[in-house]
């Protein structure tokens, strides 16, 4: 690595001419450098491993160990092998210089040679050096940064399963107390209608008749309610279709059990989130649902209008109304008001007793809903 420190660079001067390193020893230091000198490879392959320079002047022509096999010694050593070596030499033949950029030189200087061009041509790799050195302290930031937001990705998709398998066991949980309140109600009105018929069986056989007749209707309303409910329970398994579809074949379902066609208005600038989509379904769901039980209505309409970061829903009937005062809170709209507070969003019923119900739903889009 390059000397941070006050010194421009350290460097290690290797020649076997102690008149040579004199001279180079002295020039460097005088401008700034760090300066190490040994005469001979052995004692520089020991010298770069202990303390690597930043760069190394080799001559070629030393004895025991030329300066060729001298960078090939360093090049193959993983400690040693970024070190930039300059060759400097009086040799003058091609080959002489080819072969010492093959053994991984990555400059020549020629002796006798000129002081400014030694200096430019050090400062030239040292910067090289420099610059590489922070461009592999970039990279491994990066690497690290990119381990730890691999390793916040992952977290997230664990805590979102947590958070989903949470919300689904709610959700049956919801439903349970759902199947619980309406079967219970639905049983209480059958076991009245038939202690009524049973005490009018012997006295008044046509009125025993028309109670009868009543509780056979709520026994087979709390069946479907019951059906209904289950089949709620498993779709909350599987992916739901198309949002618009899926609102579309509630609709259908509610026209066959009440005869009457939902209006439905749709306008969509967004796709809209997975938990968003499956809440505005349920929304959807209950409000028909709430509808065709209590409502008396002729005519019902749906609107859904998403933008960029809001998704707009408005279920209106025509049908009875009732007393904001005197709700009772049952467990539909309860359940509504508690999907809709999950997303941070809001609930809006406006009605009256002989007007109708309106619920406008608002629901903002976030991150934390994909």
């Amino acid at each position: 690595m390059v000397d941070s420190g006050n010194t421009k660079g350290n460097i290690l001067i290797v020649d076997d001419t102690p008149d040579n390193l004199r001279l180079l020893s002295s020039t460097l230091s005088d401008r700034g450098y760090k300066v190490r000198s040994v005469i001979n490879g052995a004692m520089a392959l020991m010298g770069a491993q202990a303390a690597p320079p930043d760069l190394i002047m080799l001559d070629i022509k030393m004895p025991d160990m030329d300066g060729y096999e001298v960078c090939q010694r360093l090049k193959a050593n993983e400690h040693t092998r970024e070190i930039p070596v300059i060759f400097i030499s009086a040799l003058d033949e091609v080959l002489d210089k080819v072969k010492a950029f093959t053994s991984g030189g990555v400059d020549y200087i020629q002796k006798p040679f000129q002081v400014e061009e030694v200096l430019a041509r050090i400062e030239n790799q040292l910067t090289i050096r420099r610059l590489q050195t922070q461009l592999q302290a970039q990279n491994y930031q990066l690497q690290q940064t990119q381990a730890e937001l691999m390793q916040a990705l992952e977290q997230e998709r664990s805590l979102k399963q947590q958070i989903e398998e949470m919300a689904a066991i709610e959700e049956r949980n919801r439903i349970a107390r759902e199947i619980h309140d309406s079967l219970g109600h639905s049983l209480t009105a059958l076991n009245v209608q038939l202690q009524a018929a049973a005490s009018l069986l012997l006295s008044d056989p046509t009125q025993a008749q028309s109670f009868l007749t009543q509780a056979q209707r709520l026994g087979k309303t709390a069946m479907q309610e019951v059906r209904q409910s289950v089949r709620t329970l498993r779709s909350g398994e599987r992916e739901e279709p198309c949002l618009e579809e899926a609102i579309a074949a509630l609709a259908e379902e509610f026209r066959q059990v009440t005869g009457i066609t939902p209006i439905i208005h749709t306008h969509s600038t967004e796709a809209i989130l997975p938990t968003v989509s499956k809440t505005v379904y349920r929304l959807v769901q209950e409000g028909l649902t709430n509808i065709s039980k209590y409502a008396e209505a002729t005519q019902v309409q749906i609107q859904l209008t998403t933008t960029s970061n809001r998704v707009y829903l408005e279920i209106e009937d025509n049908g009875i109304g009732f007393c904001l005062d005197q709700a009772t809170g049952g467990f539909g709209l309860r359940g509504m008001q508690e999907r809709i507070a999950a997303l941070d969003g809001t609930f809006n019923l406006i009605t009256e007793s002989g007007r109708g119900c309106q619920i406008k739903v608002e629901i903002p889009l976030s991150e934390v809903q994909l």
